[in-house]
C-alpha cells in the first residue's frame, strides 16, 4: 500500500515495482530466515526456496539446517533464558546465604537471587492466569450446557438468565465478543484455546526449571560454544507457523497469481531453524548466523529476541563474522511496548567488548493509519536502539499447509525491512551492507505528528523521533530512488532487459 494513493501507511512496494523497476533485471539474492522453520511445500514459497547446490550427506541440508534437532527428532518447547540461568546456578548458590561469598562471587549470588525472584514472580503470575482461564472455561461449559446448544448464538446468550456472579461475568464477556461480530466457535477456537495453550506452556515449559529438553532432542555439548556439528536437515520442525509467515512477507512468489506477494521478487530463502517455542539459545543463534553467512546469505532476518543472554560473546563473534561477509542483519524490536534504550534485548548490535555491528537494523511495528496510533501499541521502541518502523499490524502472509493468516507483531515488521534490504541488493548489487542500511534509514517517510505512547501506566504523546533513530516508516520507492542515486554517483547501474 501507498499512503498517498491508498490512504494506508504501507511502504509503497507495488508503486515501486510499477514506477521504478519495470525493465530492470535483478540479481538473485539469498535471504536467510532464522526462525521456527519454513513449510517447504507451501504453494507460495516452494518456488523461492534456496536449495543447497552441494549438500553433504548427513551434515548439510537441502533447504538449510536445523540446530534444535537431531537424529532423534526436533525440539519443540524450551525454557525462557531466565529459567535456564536460574537452573544453571542452583547447584552453586541455592541454600547458601551471602556470608558464604565475597567479591565477584557475592555479586553473582545476588544476581542469582534477583533472577530467581523474577522467575518465581512470572511463574506465580502465569499459574494464576491459567487458573483463571480454567475457571472461565468451567463456567462457560456450564452455561453452554444449560443453554442446550453446542454453538450458542447472541440471542441464546441474551435470553439466558445467569445464576450468580460467575455466570453473569462469563456470559457478559461472550455476549460482547459475539456482538462485536465474532461467532462463538471463533471465540472458542481462536481466542480462548490459544490463551489456554500459552499459559500451559509458560507453566510447564517456559518457566519450569525442572524441564530441560536439550539433552534428549539435541544431544550436543551445550556449553561448548565452538561446536557446530550438531542438528539435522529438517527445516520444518514440529511447528513452522511463525517462520513460514515471516518467509512469505519477505519473498512469497510474486509471479504465481495466488496467495500473497512478498516484498522482494528475485529471492532464494535459506531456512535455518534455531527458534523453539520458548527462548532461542545463544549457541544456536551464533551457529545459525554463521551457517547463513557461509552459504551466501546477503540478508538475515531475525524475528526473535529475549531479555537475558547466556553466551553473548559467541553471538558477537558470529555477528562480526557476518559483518565481514557483507551481510545485512535485520531484527525485530519486540512486542512488550518497552523502551529498548533502557531495557535489554538479546541478541543486539552492541558487542560486549565494545563497538557495534554496523549493518544491523532494528525494526519496530507500525499500524495502517497516519494518526496518533501509528506506532503499534505493543511495539518496543527506542530513540537510539530502534532504527526504523515498518507495517506490523494485521499482516497477511503464508502459514503451513498452503494457508494464509493475519499476524501482528514487530516480528512481522522485521521481514518487511529484510525484504526491502534484499530488493535493494537485487537491483543495486554493488552497494555494500552498510550502504544498504544507510539507504533504508535515510529514505524513511518522516512522521511529523504526535504519537500516542502508553508508558508507566499513563498515556502520553511523543514525537516519532523519540521512538527510533530515523523518525519514520520505511518506504520502498524512496529507498530505491536513493539507492539509484548512490549507485549513480559511483557509476553503478542496474542492468536492463535487452
Amino acid at each position: 500500500m501507498d499512503l498517498r494513493s491508498d490512504g494506508v501507511f504501507g511502504i509503497s512496494t507495488e508503486r515501486a515495482y510499477n514506477e521504478l523497476l519495470k525493465g530492470k533485471v535483478p540479481d538473485t539474492v539469498i535471504v536467510a530466515v532464522i526462525d521456527t522453520g519454513i513449510d517447504t511445500l507451501h504453494e507460495d514459497l516452494r518456488n523461492v526456496l534456496w536449495r543447497n547446490p552441494r549438500p553433504k550427506k548427513g551434515d548439510d541440508g537441502t533447504y538449510g539446517w536445523d540446530y534444535i534437532g537431531s537424529a532423534k527428532g526436533n525440539l519443540h518447547y524450551d525454557n525462557l533464558e531466565l529459567t535456564r540461568q536460574v537452573r544453571q546456578q542452583m547447584l552453586q548458590y541455592e541454600g547458601r546465604d551471602s556470608t558464604a561469598f565475597t567479591g565477584q562471587q557475592l555479586a553473582a549470588w545476588r544476581q542469582y537471587q534477583e533472577e530467581k525472584r523474577e522467575l518465581n514472580r512470572q511463574l506465580t503470575e502465569a499459574r494464576q492466569r491459567l487458573e483463571n482461564i480454567r475457571w472461565f472455561e468451567k463456567v462457560l461449559d456450564s452455561v453452554v450446557k444449560k443453554i442446550g446448544k453446542d454453538t450458542p448464538t447472541l440471542k441464546d446468550l441474551q435470553d439466558f438468565k445467569p445464576q450468580g456472579q460467575g455466570e453473569a461475568y462469563v456470559t457478559n464477556v461472550v455476549r460482547g465478543v459475539i456482538a462485536g461480530g465474532r461467532g462463538y466457535p471463533d471465540f472458542r477456537n481462536n481466542d480462548f484455546a490459544p490463551a489456554m495453550e500459552h499459559f500451559i506452556n509458560l507453566v510447564e515449559h517456559h518457566l519450569n526449571w525442572g524441564y530441560d529438553p536439550r539433552a534428549l532432542w539435541v544431544g550436543d555439548d551445550y556449553f561448548n560454544s565452538d561446536q557446530r556439528d550438531y542438528g539435522n536437515a529438517d527445516v520444518q520442525g514440529p511447528d513452522a507457523s511463525h517462520g513460514t509467515h515471516v518467509a512469505g512477507i519477505i519473498a512469497a512468489d510474486r509471479t504465481n497469481r495466488i496467495g500473497v506477494s512478498g516484498v522482494a521478487d528475485c529471492i532464494r530463502l535459506l531456512t535455518v531453524r534455531a527458534v523453539p517455542d520458548g527462548d532461542e539459545r545463544d549457541k544456536d543463534v551464533a551457529n545459525a548466523i554463521r551457517y547463513a553467512a557461509d552459504h551466501g546469505a546477503k540478508v538475515i532476518n531475525m524475528s526473535f529476541g529475549k531479555r537475558y543472554s547466556q553466551d553473548k560473546e559467541a553471538v558477537d563473534r558470529a555477528v562480526a563474522y557476518a559483518m565481514q561477509k557483507d551481510v545485512v542483519i535485520v531484527q525485530a524490536a519486540g512486542n512488550d511496548n518497552a523502551d529498548l534504550d533502557s531495557v535489554a534485548l538479546f541478541p543486539n548490535r552492541r558487542y560486549a567488548d565494545g563497538g557495534e555491528a554496523g549493518a544491523w537494523i532494528v525494526v519496530g511495528a507500525s499500524g495502517p493509519n497516519d494518526d496518533s496510533t501509528l506506532k503499534a501499541s505493543f511495539s518496543n521502541y527506542g530513540k537510539t536502539a530502534v532504527d526504523v518502523f515498518a507495517p506490523g499490524v494485521q499482516i497477511c502472509s503464508t502459514i503451513p499447509g498452503s494457508r494464509y493468516a493475519y499476524y501482528d507483531g514487530a516480528n512481522t515488521a522485521s521481514p518487511v525491512v529484510a525484504g526491502l534490504a534484499a530488493l535493494i541488493r537485487e537491483y543495486y548489487p554493488a552497494l555494500n551492507a552498510n550502504q544498504v542500511k544507510d539507504v533504508i534509514l535515510r529514505s524513511v517517510v518522516k512522521v511529523d505528528h504526535p504519537i500516542l505512547l502508553f508508558k508507566g501506566g499513563c498515556a502520553t504523546h511523543v514525537p516519532f523521533s523519540e521512538l527510533c533513530r530515523s523518525g519514520g516508516i520505511v518506504n520502498a520507492c524512496n529507498a530505491l530512488e536513493q539507492a539509484a542515486a548512490m549507485a549513480s554517483s559511483a557509476a553503478i547501474h542496474p542492468r536492463r532487459n535487452p
